[in-house]
Parts: structure tokens; C-alpha cells; sequence
């Protein structure tokens, strides 16, 4: 059975490219950036807020379902310690 739609000769009615490259060259690898000229680090002050308001708001958290903070256990020391928690993260965006 031949395939009366695959037509190739000079009467197919494409035409046909004689070698040659038929995409763009493409640049080998990826892109490196440039080396900076100087380093950029953090004072010694933002991880230790960091880690101070990471820790405060974790043990806050855990003392206040231990029951052991004045009044019982609150949603108030709740939201404060997840508020410590949040503001630990804001700062550990700043730490190089």
C-alpha cells in the first residue's frame, strides 16, 4: 500500500533546503554574573535578633499551652508569639 499523501520529487510542492543551519545558535552554558567588588554582610545584631525573636516567640507559644503565664492559657500570648515568630522571618530576609 503506498501513501498517496507522502509525495516526495520534484512535483511534492515543497521545497527543499540544501544543508545549512535551520535554528539560531544558541549560546553554550548558562549565564554566570559577574563577581562583585565587594562582599555584603549583615551586622552581627540582625541574626542575633533574629534567632532571639524566633526562640521568644517558640517558647511564648509552648509556655503558653503549658499553662504556666499569668491568667491561664490566652490566644493574647498566642498572637504575641506568632507575631515574634513573623518578625523573625521579616528579619531573616535581611541576613547576607
Amino acid at each position: 500500500m503506498a501513501n498517496s499523501s507522502a509525495k516526495s520529487g520534484p512535483g511534492s510542492g515543497r521545497a527543499k533546503t540544501k544543508g545549512g543551519r535551520t535554528t539560531a545558535k544558541q549560546a553554550p552554558g548558562r549565564y554566570t554574573p559577574p563577581v562583585p567588588k565587594e562582599y555584603k554582610e549583615s551586622p552581627r545584631w540582625v541574626a542575633v535578633l533574629m534567632f532571639t525573636l524566633l526562640i521568644v516567640g517558640m517558647l511564648l507559644i509552648v509556655v503558653n499551652y503549658l499553662g504556666v503565664l499569668p491568667g491561664g492559657a490566652s490566644n493574647w500570648y498566642l498572637l504575641v508569639g506568632l507575631a515574634f515568630i513573623t518578625v523573625g522571618f521579616i528579619v531573616a530576609t535581611r541576613v547576607r
